[in-house]
């Protein structure tokens, strides 16, 4: 989700609303706070910047040479940016346009694949939704090529992920949140992906062609909730500007038992099988859960009325970027960005234990000139020695007010955290 945009607006205000009103009598010191070791260069999302507007990481490591690994994030219409490990722009990749009426590309979140066969030999991918054109985009990785690390292999057949036509496409309601996952009995990978303002997450299996690119087919869809059975019998549908629906963006999947994690914005974090099958589970909810809310065409915001109490006591809508901290012995935690009052949510890894609440954290400035992370949309963590800047692994979270800006131009860009001092805080 991104703050600025109009179709959002009535969950934001609604959330901005409702933030002080919601925050836990445990919260009132705050959250600990750990701070970012390296941030990247500001984003602009107007003509003057490339329309560039920072979203979703990921973390590619090297496993050669782990000081030169790489953090993969996408920048909206901007595309891609490719990033070092002291957060230095290596390469950028524009999103391309589509075909029909050629619009421009807008990459919304990327995920990564580890040993994809492509052209008979073993390679990494990144896989993005590129919502523009409501189609995936896939990478070959390659850290010593000429050029830059990436290198388009997405086949040039690949169809829209939901929309029937280029008319459908130009409504919008395209692929959006996106999680990877390769089946550990059958060695096929998958992309996981949701749909805008609407409900639906779809499977959508990799195909590696003999020429060397990559296809997709759909396997299955699930529709989640857009409406709900409160305690005392009413009924209740998040606030949101009349045909749209609680959408999903942020996703992940834990690869040892295959279980898909997905935030529904403004109701609160899923967990479901990631082959789509079986019922899921509501492991938590946002604290406006259930609380009514009345939608102003003109102000474009929705008014919250009451709360009835049926709400949870960790997350403030939106739910955003969720990511796995993953320990080899199955412990580990879920982490979650609580976009409405700028704190990471840590959940108990294990489904034993009911993916417990652990505890709470926010990112704060290390210095003048390096800020923290507001309004954060994407995050990524991985749990594995990065060479000698990160040896205890790497938390990277969007910053949606990337500070200082420019003028009248709003900044976004990317802060990089030592994943050691977030597991410390957790613990």
């Amino acid at each position: 989700m991104t703050t600025r945009l109009a179709p959002r607006a009535s969950a934001i205000a609604l959330c901005t609303a409702l933030a002080t009103c919601f925050a836990p009598t445990a919260q009132a010191s705050g959250p600990d706070s750990v701070r970012p070791e390296a941030e990247t260069a500001p984003l602009f999302d107007d003509e003057a910047g490339g329309n560039a507007n920072a979203d979703d990481p990921a973390i590619w490591r090297n496993a050669a040479d782990p000081d030169r690994s790489l953090v993969i994030a996408t920048a909206k219409q901007g595309g891609l940016r490719v990033y070092d490990l002291d957060a230095r722009q290596v390469q950028s990749v524009p999103a391309p346009a589509g075909p029909g009426d050629g619009k421009p590309g807008r990459f919304n979140n990327v995920d990564l694949v580890q040993g994809l066969r492509l052209g008979g030999v073993r390679a990494d991918v990144a896989v993005v939704s590129d919502r523009g054109n409501d189609r995936l985009r896939i990478y070959r990785i390659d850290r010593n090529k000429s050029g830059g690390p990436l290198t388009d292999v997405t086949d040039p057949g690949v169809r829209p992920v939901f929309s029937a036509d280029q008319t459908e496409i130009n409504k919008q309601q395209t692929a959006y949140g996106l999680a990877t996952w390769t089946d550990r009995t059958t060695g096929r990978s998958y992309a996981l992906v949701s749909r805008r303002n609407r409900t639906r997450i779809a499977l959508l299996e990799l195909i590696a062609t003999p020429a060397g690119t990559v296809d997709y087919r759909q396997v299955r869809a699930l529709d989640l909730p857009s409406s709900f059975r409160m305690p005392n019998g009413a009924s209740w549908t998040p606030c949101a500007e009349p045909g749209e629906l609680p959408q999903v963006e942020g996703m992940v999947v834990d690869p040892v038992d295959g279980t898909l994690y997905a935030g529904q914005e403004d109701v609160g974090i899923w967990r479901i099988d990631a082959g789509l099958t079986g019922t899921p589970t509501l492991i938590d909810k946002v604290r406006e859960y259930g609380v009514p809310g009345t939608y102003d065409e003109q102000t474009e915001e929705c008014t919250p009325g009451a709360d009835p109490g049926f709400g949870g006591t960790h997350l403030t809508a939106d739910v955003e970027g969720l990511t796995l901290v993953t320990e080899p012995d199955g412990d580990g935690y879920l982490l979650a960005s609580s976009q409405g009052d700028n704190t990471f949510v840590a959940y108990d890894r294990e489904r034993d234990e009911d993916n417990e609440y652990e505890n709470a954290f926010r990112i704060a400035a290390a210095s003048a000139t390096l800020d923290g992370s507001e309004v954060c949309d994407g995050a990524a963590a991985l749990n594995a020695p990065l060479g000698a800047r990160y040896p205890d692994g790497l938390l990277v979270v969007q910053d949606g007010q990337e500070t200082p800006g420019d003028g009248d131009r709003e900044a976004t860009g990317f802060k990089f955290v030592d994943l050691g001092e977030v597991v410390d805080v957790i613990d």
